[in-house]
């Protein structure tokens, strides 16, 4: 892990990009290569109410190779699209069709964004995503079992839209087989990250799953897997006693983040609040600590100026790629 001081220095430089890309969403960057593949560069971009609010040095790094660790250690479970790493930023992945559902499994009630549990939940909603859930419930208590709540990939409004479950076969968006497999995937790859997180001292709070179909028809999951980015994990050791205090548990993820500008009235709209450089410092130094927990590896951080490095790394495999079809 890298020292607070380090990360303070990269800040001007904390890898936002290339520019040069031939796709990119809030975080990542992708180039297609040859014969099925895809080349995505995960950067330090930082998103949340679906918008990118700033860029946290070796963030990109840590979700990249974190994801890489859960891709493998969920192999038995279901396939996924990793083929490797080339580079620190970088995964070599298949090229599939991405459902135009992704879902989050939840295990406790809790969030600030629109679709979160807690937030229906306090706007006096009992039903929700087609779960009936009862009166006296309180913020971030453990549900009696998980429950899958499924959303599109960004609606009209351009935000992730809440879907009921039996809304997914309704309005058509997966046949009842695909949902089914869909379904017992992640619950059992939920069940999975909760024992990997406990034997951590952490809690697996809630995490995102996206799925997508591989060129032979079958179910692939994709994207990333038990990160500080699609998932939120608690300290286990101080959890019941802050809970029973009424105090927020102590946040191993983005989670805090989103509190922060929740507090200054931020959801999304408008002007992006600025936050402290000790704010972006304290969020790399705990996503480099949650690797660390997580995986039973120490961090080895990755050179900067990244930039440089990740196009060098493109053009190399487009070369070897071109190399093959000769």
């Amino acid at each position: 892990m890298v020292s607070e001081d380090l990360v303070r220095q990269l800040l001007p430089i904390a890898f936002r990009g290339t520019r040069k890309a031939e796709g990119e969403g809030k975080v990542r960057e992708w180039w297609k290569l040859s014969s099925n593949k895809r080349l995505i560069a995960t950067t330090d971009r930082i998103s949340a109410f679906d918008r990118v609010l700033a860029a946290v040095p070796f963030k990109g790094q840590v979700l990249n190779e974190l994801s890489a660790f859960w891709f493998r250690k969920t192999e038995d479970i279901i396939a996924n699209h990793l083929l490797s790493l080339p580079d620190p930023n970088c995964a070599v992945v298949k090229e599939v069709k991405p459902l135009p559902i992704e879902l989050v499994v939840r295990g406790y009630i809790t969030g600030v964004t629109s679709t979160a549990l807690w937030r229906r939940y306090e706007l006096g909603e009992r039903i929700i995503y087609g779960q009936r859930f009862p009166e006296g419930i309180r913020k971030n208590e453990k549900l009696p079992h998980p429950v899958i709540t499924p959303t599109t990939k960004g609606g009209p409004s351009g935000h992730d839209e809440r879907l009921e479950p039996r809304e997914v076969l309704e309005k058509g968006y997966l046949d009842a087989a695909t949902w089914n497999d869909v379904q017992d995937a992640a619950f059992a790859l939920f069940s999975t990250g909760t024992d990997c997180a406990e034997r951590a001292g952490l809690i697996l709070v809630d995490t995102k799953y996206e799925f997508g179909i591989a060129p032979d028809g079958s179910l692939m999951l994709i994207d990333e897997v038990h990160t500080p980015d699609s998932s939120r994990f608690w300290l286990a050791s101080s959890y019941q006693q802050r809970f029973e205090a009424g105090f927020e548990p102590e946040s191993r993820d983005k989670e805090f983040v989103r509190l922060l500008y929740a507090e200054l009235g931020y959801s999304g709209d408008g002007d992006i609040p600025k936050l402290p450089d000790s704010v972006w410092i304290q969020t790399s130094i705990l996503y480099q600590e949650l690797y660390e927990k997580l995986t039973g590896l120490t961090f080895v951080p990755c050179s900067y100026p990244a930039e440089e490095r990740i196009l060098r790394t493109v053009e190399e495999l487009k070369e070897k790629d071109a190399a093959r079809r000769t």
